[in-house]
């Protein structure tokens, strides 16, 4: 058995959905193969409705009552992280695609023993736009428009200025939203008298289109 614990309804449900065919499309290549050391896979799936508070309550779900072997999922950072507290004392490990935050295997300079990712890091993300504004774009200045109520937009605008800041550049205006806003026409309007050369968006898509809806608009 494998608990797949992700993002199926909610503000990021695009990226559990999307998360959950390719699981799904392995695991079955898998057992069509004859599975792993001749046993098929069982999948126990869950929906965490894009909320940290329900992936940890069905993590311990998975864990505990269906006796999974190993959990893939969440999506999300902060959903992944808030299920590592429950991996670690029932010893089963859990697994992410997608999370990103530097903190999600070494938090406080503790290794996370049961945590894993396949992915890279926000470090290396928010380096690599640096770099690619920094260098490729040739940018000096940078406005920053960061979402505060995640941990990846605040991880990914911390190494894009902390990188940035290094290559020589420089931060003109940082601001910010918090997921499920709409209206961004007071931080663009700010935004419109400052002279810079790229604006950043870490975030979400949700917001991020608006965003960019909303600043060609002015």
């Amino acid at each position: 058995k494998i608990g797949v614990n992700y993002e199926l309804s909610g503000n990021v449900a695009t990226y559990g959905q999307d998360s959950v065919k390719g699981v799904e499309m392995a695991i079955a290549e898998i057992n069509a193969a004859g599975g792993v050391d001749g046993k098929k896979i069982e999948v126990v799936k869950y929906d965490t409705k894009s909320e940290p508070a329900e992936a940890t309550t069905l993590a311990t779900k998975l864990m505990t009552q269906d006796k999974v072997v190993t959990i893939i999922g969440p999506a999300t950072s902060g959903s992944f992280k808030a299920t590592i507290p429950v991996a670690n004392p029932n010893e089963v490990p859990v697994v992410s695609g997608s999370a990103t935050a530097d903190d999600v295997t070494v938090t406080g300079g503790k290794v996370q023993e049961f945590a894993f990712r396949t992915c890279y890091s926000d470090s290396f993300q928010g380096t690599a736009m640096a770099n690619y504004a920094a260098k490729e774009k040739a940018a000096k200045t940078a406005a920053i428009v960061k979402d505060i109520s995640s941990d990846y937009g605040k991880g990914l605008a911390e190494s894009f200025k902390t990188t940035f800041e290094a290559a020589g550049g420089q931060i003109v205006a940082e601001e910010s939203y918090s997921a499920g806003d709409t209206d961004f026409n007071a931080i663009l309007t700010r935004l419109k008298g400052q002279q810079f050369d790229v604006i950043y968006i870490p975030g979400y898509y949700n917001e991020a289109g608006l965003i960019i809806k909303q600043a060609r608009a002015l």
